[in-house]
């Protein structure tokens, strides 16, 4: 009877373990890495070459004193620098923004930071099964 017992849990184990494994966690991402949300850098480049999928969670390190963060609903706010209703705006310079699938669009809420090129847009895919 030990015999079984111990076969049925390790049995269990396993499966628990191998479907643990096939469901993918959300990754967090730094954006701007080190630099964080800065125009020290050139944030539009920094998604290249990255692969994206929705629920995984964009952080916004920045001086929120100085900067925001805006997730726009569409490309038009994008490419005019402004924030248009209804998009939302984070502040606390330590921002999670988990991503929606499709196309997620970012900018600064100041203008003048924008149109130097402190923005950038993320395409997340399906997470992997």
């Amino acid at each position: 009877m030990e015999f079984k017992r111990t076969t049925v849990v390790t049995t269990i184990a396993v499966v628990i373990m191998l479907i643990g494994g096939a469901i993918s966690a959300p990754k967090t991402w730094i954006v701007g890495d080190e630099y964080g949300w800065d125009t020290i850098i050139n944030v539009e480049q920094w998604p290249e070459g990255k692969h994206f999928y929705a629920g995984d969670i964009l952080v916004f390190n920045y001086d929120y004193r100085d900067s925001n963060v805006v997730k726009l609903l569409n490309k038009t706010g994008y490419d005019t620098c402004t924030k248009p209703e209804g998009a939302e705006e984070y502040e606390s310079g330590n921002d999670k923004i988990p991503l929606d699938f499709g196309l997620n669009h970012f900018i600064s809420g100041y203008p003048v930071q924008c149109q130097a090129g402190l923005k950038m847009f993320i395409n997340a895919t399906a997470p992997p099964n």
